[in-house]
């Protein structure tokens, strides 16, 4: 053995009990009690919790947006993620006109494969078909390991939203070639007329990029991809849902039969719209904003009974200094916040606090984006999957700060929140790369995950 993991208390998205967890070459080996120690490293859990690593399927590194690119880069974002927890990311490579989807996907892959510290995967945003080619490149993109293609529902006036005809096309192509279908569900027609009425009246703050995409906006958007996936039988999965009547809408489809998965983030959870009346507000900008109370309430109620399967981060920050851009007119703040290092912390200090179990944040940040993204080695800590591993103390206190995170934006959203329980070990494929507070990795060691077709 290389490692041993003993005195432990193992949490799995169904599961809490006591055992050892052996590792050899990066995988576990066993679980159980007894195991021979010579030769190997031996790590005693006594007091912690002992956790699969979680997998953020939603960040935006290095992303030009805006007019400039999000703070973290491959390096920066994966150190940050490690930090947290993470052991695995999803990164969105935007196909543009022009491009295939492999090509896209390989492009972005030359960048993360020297920089990143933990494994990584990718989403390929579709915003263009090329008159019906890409579909014919759907098969050739499960075969290289890339699955789950995103529809943007928004963005019109930056070419990359599709309209609902090429939506269905997706659709009906996804379910054919095993494919899950993400959307970004906003309607950009209302979010126009809003800000153009704002912008006439003179109504400019940070306030007003709430109100240009305010509930409804959203929901319509929810409402409209959900009755496409029923109607083509397809399988649908919803990014960043933040409003009550969108969680109301994915209950009633996934009762009904459908297979309609929906992400919210940490920030929807923690955060209302309220944050943008603040004097700082312009820094919470991104989208969809967060919404009102009943909204958030929502959410919680939805992650709780299994109608919000994942949670992820949307993680894609910017400095202040552009977030400064837009202080006088809300339409030209960078769109994104910070995130991948706070996910796993949050929701387990949530579990801490009584608000969910423990089994249901295992399961919402890494059993079940393993299983809907075909993460085939990730989200469980079972013989045979890679050593992705995080050691949790729940009585460790924490406090956020730009000062203590490991990204490189100079502001959080998260500034000043306090957390119960932190991690204080994550292992990727068994080599540590986090020690309490401390980045312990190294860059490049992260590898491309190869994932499975929803067709198995």
């Amino acid at each position: 053995m290389d490692l041993i993991i003993k005195n432990g208390t193992l949490v799995t998205e169904s599961n809490t009990y006591q055992a050892d967890i052996a590792v050899k070459d990066g995988k576990i080996v066993a679980v159980g009690a007894g195991f021979d120690e010579s030769g190997a490293e031996v790590i005693d859990a006594s007091g912690l919790m002992v956790l699969p690593g979680a997998i953020d399927v939603h960040t935006h590194l290095a992303m030009p947006f805006g007019g400039t690119v999000s703070a973290d880069d491959y390096f920066s974002g994966t150190r940050a993620a490690a930090c947290g927890g993470v052991t695995t990311v999803f990164d969105y490579a935007i196909q543009r006109k022009g491009s295939g989807i492999v090509d896209t996907v390989e492009a972005r892959r030359k960048m993360a494969d020297p920089d990143a510290c933990v494994d990584y995967a990718f989403h390929c945003a579709i915003t263009d078909l090329d008159g019906g080619k890409l579909l014919d490149e759907f098969d050739a993109a499960v075969a290289y390991g890339v699955p789950s293609f995103k529809c943007f529902m928004v963005y019109k006036k930056e070419g990359m939203m599709v309209d609902d005809g090429t939506l269905a096309q997706i659709l009906l192509k996804s379910k054919e070639a095993g494919v899950m279908t993400n959307v970004h569900a906003e309607n950009p027609d209302l979010i126009d007329m809003l800000i153009a009425q704002f912008l006439k009246e003179g109504k400019t703050s940070a306030w007003y990029h709430y109100l240009s995409r305010p509930e409804y906006v959203e929901a319509e958007a929810d409402k409209r991809a959900i009755h496409w996936a029923k109607a083509m039988d397809a399988e649908l999965y919803i990014v960043h849902l933040a409003n009550e009547e969108g969680v109301d809408a994915v209950t009633e489809a996934r009762d009904a039969g459908y297979k309609i998965y929906a992400e919210t983030c940490p920030q929807y959870l923690h955060f209302t719209s309220d944050v943008y009346k603040r004097e700082d507000g312009r820094n919470f900008v991104c989208s969809p904003p967060m919404k009102g109370q009943s909204s958030q309430d929502a959410l919680w109620e939805a992650l709780k009974r299994g109608d919000i399967s994942t949670v992820a981060t949307d993680h894609c920050p910017f400095q202040s200094y552009e977030k400064d851009w837009g202080k006088d007119n809300f339409t030209k703040i960078p769109n994104g916040c910070a995130g991948i290092e706070n996910l796993y912390p949050y929701i387990l200090s949530a579990a801490n606090e009584g608000k969910i179990t423990f089994n249901k944040a295992v399961e919402v940040c890494a059993f079940n984006p393993a299983r809907l993204f075909g993460c085939a080695t990730k989200g469980a800590l079972m013989p045979g999957y890679d050593a992705d591993i995080v050691l949790y103390d729940p009585n460790k206190a924490f406090t956020i700060s730009k000062d203590n995170m490991h990204s490189d934006y100079d502001h959080t959203i998260w500034e000043g929140v306090s957390l119960k329980g932190y991690p204080v070990k994550t292992y990727s494929r068994g080599k540590l790369v986090f020690d309490d507070g401390a980045f312990v990795g190294e860059k490049g060691w992260g590898k491309f995950v190869k994932r499975v077709s929803r067709k198995g």
